[in-house]
């Protein structure tokens, strides 16, 4: 059975999986509008993830006897100056996320609750990937500056993810 504390703690965290959705669909959109499709198809793919990431929690709470309770989520932002800007945000973001995940984890230390810092490792290592992947695609936007045919290089390159 969880404990009271760390069933709010895996709701926190699953509002906070919900809002990086939330604001990876808003990318998405915003790249869509601007003609970049490959970048909002691989922001649509990250949506789908972090709605997995939610669901995932959400599973762990389930199985431990605990009860989701959804939280409201926060209205991401609908404009966005460049693609570059974007990805600067998704790094900020997930190293965000990545100290959401790391505070569940102390939790879950904090307690002796073994069986969630089981559950926690797996998005300890998801994260490791989250950031080294936005952090590539951010570098390579820098290299790449904010037009022409090396921008439509990357744009081809991350609608790629879609076929994965």
């Amino acid at each position: 059975m969880v404990s009271k504390q760390m069933q709010e703690a895996l709701n926190e965290q699953i509002r906070h999986e919900i809002n990086s959705a939330y604001l990876y669909l808003a990318m998405s959109m915003h790249s869509s509008s601007v003609g970049l499709q490959g970048f909002a198809v691989w922001l649509r793919v990250q949506w789908q993830e972090e709605l997995g990431h939610a669901m995932k929690l959400a599973e762990i709470l389930h199985d431990r006897g605990g009860r989701v309770t959804l939280q409201a989520v926060e209205k991401p932002p609908s404009e966005f100056k460049s693609p570059t800007e974007i990805f600067q945000q998704v790094l900020a973001h997930e190293q965000k996320v990545t100290a959401l995940i790391n505070k569940l984890y102390e939790a879950a230390l904090k307690e002796n609750d073994y069986a969630t810092q089981v559950e926690v490792q797996w998005f300890i290592k998801e994260q490791i990937e989250e950031e080294k992947n936005a952090g590539t695609i951010l570098e390579q936007l820098r290299m790449a500056g904010e037009s022409g045919a090396p921008l439509m290089m990357i744009d081809r390159a991350l609608a790629a993810r879609a076929a994965k």
